[in-house]
């Protein structure tokens, strides 16, 4: 289990490629608001399941504009998103995180308030999959 904190270290800074992110000129299935997010990870050979991740997070039309803002805010992870494409209520990309040894693809399809996807990742040479759910739960409140 040891040798594995690293990876889920590294899995859960790139969590935050679920929140969103646009091509300059589409618009994003996404809508605004309060979203509930639930992720699960899962790693081959793994002998403990891990607990899924739970969180909200408020969504602005300026965050839906931007891929960049997809990135893990935090600085040293230094990740780039690429490939981002929004095909009707479907958005994939390509993300690269040389920093921490990561790069990966990931999807998710989009309801009016709802949305499911996932992110095939290798971190070193751990292959690991992110499952991501999220809810609509209304407007942002300050």
């Amino acid at each position: 289990m040891r040798k594995s904190v690293p990876y889920i270290l590294a899995a859960l800074l790139v969590t935050a490629v679920v929140l969103p992110a646009a091509a300059a000129d589409t618009p994003h299935p996404q809508k605004p608001g309060k979203w509930q997010i639930k992720t699960q990870m899962e790693m081959p050979g793994m002998p403990v399941k891990i607990p899924p991740v739970s969180f909200e997070v408020c969504v602005t039309e300026e965050d839906l504009k931007d891929p960049k803002k997809a990135v893990p805010s935090d600085p040293k992870s230094k990740c780039d998103v690429s490939d981002y494409k929004i095909d009707g209520n479907t958005v994939t990309w390509t993300i690269n995180c040389p920093k921490q040894d990561t790069k990966g693809t990931g999807v998710i399809t989009f309801t009016e308030n709802s949305y499911t996807g996932k992110m095939d990742m290798t971190v070193g040479e751990q292959e690991m999959q992110m499952k991501y759910s999220g809810k609509w739960l209304g407007e942002c409140t300050k």
